[in-house]
């Protein structure tokens, strides 16, 4: 009988092996991911073969991600839907893409509802436009950094650990300022960048901070994903301070270049179906939204 426990560092090895056989462009894919946003959304963990079983919560709804890894998907699928069963609840998957529908089809043909699931999809964009913002479509983002490097003197460093508390400290700062529109998303999102901040090596986590006039005024993080796509989990900048979001996102792209050349594009995650943060992903034109699905038993 195969046991769900809770998301632990110790874990990471084995789900990372499994991640890597998916080499998916998808955020839900990677173990900092899912290990930063355990407090939101209360994940356990099991093996059924060589796929990754992952019950979690959504909006206090029991989902499951899609079982990745290889093999047939059949035995993970009945682990899942034996819990459901006892649960008396319709077997939910979420986090699905469109190459886990034709193996999900395959097996079960005509015995799941696919919905598509907008607000979780991810923004993928190409990195070399992000270094340079190049082209009538990103002018309005190079103004924003001419006008940033013109008013500050500035740099972008990498973050390193003892720069975390400095970090952490902004943190604090942004969300005191950021009181007039906290939401649950941000609560979590500031549990999940401490999480992460606190294990941030063991992540193998990377970022950057963007320093003007001595004073540190915004930080982002991330991780190489797959062969090809680095995803930036997190980025926080003081919004008194004009292009500071515009730059952190310019730098990291160019640093990721720098360290990682067979990286070709940045996954920016959800907008979470935040119309104010998905008018902002949309401006930085995206190559691709990688579109996810919730398929559900019928």
């Amino acid at each position: 009988m195969h046991s769900l426990k809770p998301i632990t560092l110790d874990l990471k090895p084995a789900v990372d092996r499994l991640f890597e056989i998916e080499n998916s462009r998808s955020a839900d894919f990677c173990f900092g991911n899912v290990y930063m946003w355990d407090k939101r959304f209360k994940q356990s963990v099991t093996l059924c073969g060589d796929r990754l079983v992952t019950l979690l919560h959504r909006k206090g709804e029991l989902f499951f991600a899609f079982p990745v890894g290889s093999g047939d998907i059949r035995p993970s699928f009945e682990f899942m839907q034996g819990i459901c069963d006892r649960n008396a609840l319709p077997l939910r998957i979420c986090g699905v893409c469109e190459e886990h529908l034709a193996l999900i089809s395959e097996a079960y043909p005509d015995e799941f509802e696919i919905i598509e699931d907008r607000d979780f999809s991810d923004y993928i964009y190409e990195i070399d436009k992000l270094a340079e913002y190049p082209g009538r479509h990103l002018h309005a983002k190079r103004n924003y950094c001419n006008r940033f490097e013109a008013e500050h003197e500035w740099s972008f460093e990498p973050i390193t650990a003892d720069r975390l508390p400095d970090c952490l400290d902004m943190l604090d700062k942004w969300t005191r300022q950021s009181q007039d529109r906290l939401t649950d998303d941000i609560g979590f999102e500031h549990d999940a960048i401490v999480r992460g901040f606190e294990s941030f090596d063991k992540l193998g986590l990377e970022g950057g901070m963007l320093i003007a006039d001595g004073r540190l005024v915004g930080f982002t993080v991330g991780e190489v994903i797959s062969s090809d796509t680095f995803c930036t989990h997190f980025e926080k900048a003081y919004t008194d301070i004009g292009g500071a979001y515009t730059m952190l996102c310019r730098e990291m792209a160019r640093m990721v270049m720098a360290k990682h050349p067979d990286v070709r594009y940045v996954n920016r995650e959800d907008d979470m179906g935040n119309p104010a943060l998905r008018t902002s992903k949309l401006s930085y034109k995206p190559e691709e939204i990688l579109i996810k699905y919730i398929v559900r038993s019928r």
